[in-house]
This record gives structure tokens, sequence and C-alpha cells, in this order.
């Protein structure tokens, strides 16, 4: 690998300074005067190469140019979380150790170092951790212009031992110069900060978003020798927003050093920061690599991150609810209504549909958001985020004759005020904001009033200051579906054995009913992605072949969003139904429990439980 001429000439004068300041040259003279002296006869007085070598080692003087010699630029040891390169997605595992990899010398990185925190302040009583001992952990996440980064999980402690570096390559949007190494003037006018996100894990595994926070990296432009340290105060979230979580030592730099010094219109809601900022900023159009295939399968994906309700910020009239960020919403992987209509909005989009959030409300007044698209044809359909479903829209025109048969609406929504994506927001202005009898026509004006278009690029194009930055790319699943699959089910076992020892019951198992379950599984999780039923007949006549004539068979599927076996459990027992199977009494019971675990990105999983039971009634 060449180095650049001005590196060649730069790496010249470095040598020749260090030479200089040790005074070989002189000694190089003394020991070729002395060896010509002294060891050479006088009728042979030429001295090669390989002689004036030896007599240097044997003097030392090549061991002591070594000593001096310090690398503290090696960009080969520098310690990395992933590759530099930018990428469709990112496979998001956390390794047990810091990678060492080579840079390109042709481009240009921005070295981000975290060298600790302090004063968090609620683990100050935090004792600490014994080996082994299994304790809350921070992860601290970034999202730097389509790069992901995830640093070691940490002990909570109040001074947490953050000790990580992310190598984050600062590169060119232009087609034509994505290759090229970035002048200062062009830093200076990337706008996209550096986003932090501060996850907690606790002892059950649950996450809680702590802190959320947007770096402006661009001061190490200013900073002498290309190098800054800055204490970054992080903030809470939603209801705390302004309240201090505790500080972290930030070290930036720059490689290859630099040669030379370098009205709203718009309805807003706050992120998790307590930022106002315009709601079309939260959708734009989000591609997902080979991690989802169809829209429908990306919203099953959507429909199967957490639901958890955002706090209402403010009090009296000026209430509002929290928005996350689309990096908080994914590393948390949970929230509201609003992000799950966000992020679906985003990906339907990315494939290419014309696709709206709606805000509006359901049943007995309660807020709510989901997500419209318009076809070609004129169909709408709503798309229901936390569920998955999809409903034709077929309004009824109140103007009818009472008679004349109308279209009975399936879908939940009661009112819509509004709808918007990353280019367009329009109000509704129809006489009614029933859904049942608009008409999403959205070029009609006396139905729909838009926004100036200009007005929505001022403050959400890239590098205004109420945008959001770039959205990050989404993460391949980390989840072991077939063992996490088997290890549910062991703990299912163990806990309907133990549950029927308390009520004086035995268990017996039977294999071969429980494998005969998994089409059913299969079967559900597919109608929930493509709304298809498949192999019903092919599941029926298996269990009828299984199950012996004068037995009774019973079975009962449910699914969670969730991998806790005993939650799970726990919620299986308050069905009559799903009880009765458990508790079943009868001669020759014969149990049975089928496991499958579907996963998605961002270790998003569908897990599919079925219990079922055969006997022989002695009633």
């Amino acid at each position: 690998m060449a180095l650049p001429p001005e590196k060649v000439s730069e790496l010249k004068q470095i040598i020749r300074q260090q030479l200089t300041r040790m005074d070989v040259h002189g000694r190089i003279r003394e020991v070729l005067a002395e060896t010509i002296r002294e060891e050479l006869a006088p009728e042979h007085q030429q001295l090669s190469a390989e002689d004036l070598m030896k007599a240097l080692r044997r003097r030392g003087i090549i061991d002591d140019v070594m000593k001096e010699l310090t690398f503290v630029t090696d960009m080969n040891d520098r310690e990395m979380t992933s590759t530099p390169k930018p990428s469709t997605h990112f496979v998001d595992r956390q390794p047990p150790v810091l990678q060492k990899t080579n840079i390109d010398p042709t481009r240009r990185y921005l070295y981000l170092q975290v060298l600790g925190g302090k004063a968090f302040l609620e683990h100050l009583q935090e004792p600490e951790p014994l080996p082994g001992q299994i304790c809350s952990t921070f992860t601290l996440c970034l999202h730097f212009r389509n790069q992901r980064f995830r640093s070691k999980p940490v002990p909570c402690a109040c001074e947490p031992d953050f000790h990580d570096g992310f190598l984050l390559e600062v590169h060119k949007d232009s087609l034509g110069d994505g290759s090229k190494m970035v002048d200062a003037t062009t830093m200076l006018s990337i706008c996209d900060p550096v986003h932090m996100v501060l996850i907690k894990t606790d002892t059950f595994g649950e996450t809680t978003l702590v802190a959320s926070y947007f770096l402006e990296w661009r001061s190490v432009l200013g900073a002498e020798n290309r190098v800054t340290n800055v204490a970054v105060e992080l903030l809470g979230v939603g209801t705390e927003s302004k309240v201090s979580v505790g500080v972290l030592n930030i070290k930036l730099e720059m490689y290859p050093q630099l040669n030379k010094t370098l009205s709203q219109e718009i309805v807003n809601t706050q992120d998790e920061n307590g930022i106002n900022r315009p709601v079309c900023s939260y959708v734009r159009p989000l591609r997902a690599g080979r991690l989802l295939d169809t829209p429908r399968q990306a919203a099953r994906f959507v429909n199967v991150l957490g639901y958890e309700r955002a706090p209402i910020i403010g009090g009296g009239g000026g209430k509002q609810e929290q928005w996350c960020t689309l990096l908080a919403f994914l590393c948390r992987n949970k929230g509201d209504c609003e992000d799950h209509a966000n992020l679906l909005c985003s990906l339907l989009l990315g494939y290419g549909l014309e696709a709206f959030v709606c805000v509006g409300t359901k049943a007995k007044g309660v807020p709510h958001t989901w997500v419209m698209t318009c076809g070609t044809d004129g169909t709408i359909t709503f798309w229901e985020s936390l569920t998955g479903h999809r409903y034709i829209h077929n309004p009824i025109n109140p103007d009818d004759p009472p008679l004349v048969e109308q279209p009975k609406p399936m879908y939940p929504y009661r009112t819509v005020g509004c709808v918007f994506n990353h280019q367009k927001f329009l109000g509704n202005c129809q006489p009614s904001e029933a859904v049942e009898v608009c008409v999403f026509d959205l070029h009609d004006e006396s139905k729909w009033k838009p926004m100036s278009g200009e007005a929505i690029k001022s403050v959400c194009s890239p590098g205004a200051t109420t945008s959001l930055p770039p959205f990050p790319p989404l993460c391949a699943s980390t989840i072991d579906a077939a063992v996490i699959s088997n290890e549910i089910e062991l703990q299912l076992r163990i806990l309907v054995s133990e549950h029927r020892k308390d009520l004086g019951l035995t268990t017996v198992w039977d294999d071969q009913l429980s494998y005969l379950l998994s089409p059913a599984l299969a079967a559900y999780e597919l109608e929930r992605t493509t709304g298809i039923s498949v192999g019903n007949e092919e599941f029926q006549d298996a269990i009828r072949r299984a199950v012996p004539d004068g037995h009774t068979f019973k079975g009962f599927p449910i699914h969670f969003v969730y991998r806790n076996a005993r939650r799970a459990f726990s919620t299986c027992l308050r069905s009559p139904f799903c009880e009765e199977i458990i508790c079943c009494r009868g001669d020759q019971v014969r149990l049975a429990v089928r496991v499958r675990v579907f996963t998605y990105p961002e270790s998003a999983c569908a897990v599919w439980i079925m219990f079922a039971c055969k006997y022989r009634s002695v009633l």
C-alpha cells in the first residue's frame, strides 16, 4: 500500500529530525574511523556495508535508535468495534474483545473514545459486583451517517467503567464522491451529529432508555492537533429530560490529520430529550436491505416490537406526548403507537409505496396513530402498526338514501385530523372528521389542506436545526431461534409438571404429539405475516392419526412478543381453556407443548406456544 507523496516527505523529515537529535551521524563517523583504523589491514582499506552494520550493532547504536522510536499514531493498533465502511445493515453482535483493524489511508475518520463516566448519582450506593455475579449494566449505542456501534456492557455504577473506541468514517454523500477523502470545508458542511443512546439492562433482561444525546463533533476541526476532550452531560428522558443523569468523558481525534484548521407552520412534538421537532422529521424512506422482503413482513416486524405508552410531558393545557427518535426506539425495543407508526411508514416508503402516518382517535376518543397507503388505483389501505392488521377503506356516503346498503367499517379508527409523511403535511378540512365518511383524495384541497412544501423543507431537510440526523440501518437478529425455542419449551415443561404436582396430578409428556404441533405454529405465523392460511388440512389429518378412537384432543395456541417462560405461563393460566388443558384429568392423559420462535431484525421475535392434551374420558 503506497503512501501519498506528501506523507512520504513528512516521514523523511521526521526520520532526519530523530537522527539529528541523537547525533547518529557523528557516532557513525566515529565507528567508521575506528573500524578502518583498528580492524582493517593497511593493504585492504575497503569497508562493506555489512561490516559497518555489524560494527554499529556491536556498539549498541542501532538498539539506541530503536528504543527512542515511539509509534503513537499507528492505526493498526487502534481499537474498533465495527468496520468503518458504511453498510446496508449492521449485524448487531457484542464481541468479547475489541477487534484490531486496518484503515484505508485515503479516507477520513473520526476516532471517538469513551474514557469512563462520572456523577451517575442514581447508582451512588450501588455495591461493586462480585466476579460472575449478574448485575444491571449500561450499554452505549452510537449512530453516525449509516454506521452503528455498540459498547461492551459495563456494570451500573456512579463512575461506570466505559473504555471503548469507535472509528467513524466521514464520507461524502454525492454519487461518485463516496470514495474520496473529505477536506476540511466539506466536513464543516456535514451537520450530522453523532447520536448516542444509553440503555440500562436490569438483571431480568429488561431494557430502559436512560439518555439520548446528539454530539456535535465538528469542534475537533478547530482544536489544536485535531484532538479534543469533551465532557458530555447526559440528561434524562421524558419528564426527567432536564435532570442530569451523568457525565461521559469523550475524546475526539481526526485521522489522517488535516493540513489546516477549519416559521414554524409544521406541528411539533417533543423527542426523548424534550426538544421540539416537526412531526415530518420522524418519517423518511427506510430500506431494510436483505432483512425484510415484503411490506407485509415489515408490518409484522413492527408489530412484534414491544408496546409501551409514552409519558405525558407538561401539565394543564400544555400536555404533550413524547415521540422517540428511531435509534432510541430500536435500541429500547419498545415504544408507543406513534413510534411504531413512524417506523412502519418509513419502511413502506422504502418499498416505494405512497405512505402516510394518520393522526386521530380510536373508540372513546383515545388518541391514536396508524399508517395509510394510497394505491395507484385509488385504493386506501389502513395498516395498524401495533397488530399488523390491514383494512381496506370504503367510505360511507352520508347523502345516500337510508335503504342503500353501506359498507361496514372493520377498522377501530373513529376520527382523523391530519396525515403526514417526510414531504407532506395535510389537515382534514372535510365537514366531518369521522374516518368512515372521509374521502382520502389528498389532491383535493377542499378536503385536505396542505402545508407549504417550502416550509416543510426548511425545517425537515438535512442540516435544519430541528431535523433529525439520517436514520440508522436495521440490525440483523442475534437470536438463535432453535436454541431459544428449545429453552422456553423445556422451562414450560418444568412449570407445567410443578403446577400439576401441586394439584396432586402426575404428568406424562407425549413427544410425538408435541412435534406434530409444529406445522400449526408455522401456519399461524405465516397467516399473521401474509393474511393467508395454509397447511390446516395436513395438521388436522396428522392429529386424527395420532389420537386413538375414544380419546379426546384439545389444543390451545397463544402468541407473545417476549421470551420469558414464567411470565408466559402465568398469562396462559388466566385462560380457562388453557388451564383446562394443563390441569387435565382423565384416563391415559398425555400432555404436549410446542414452542416456535420466529426472529426479526433488531432481535425482535414472535413466540408461538401451543399446549395440547389427549385423554380417554372417564365420565
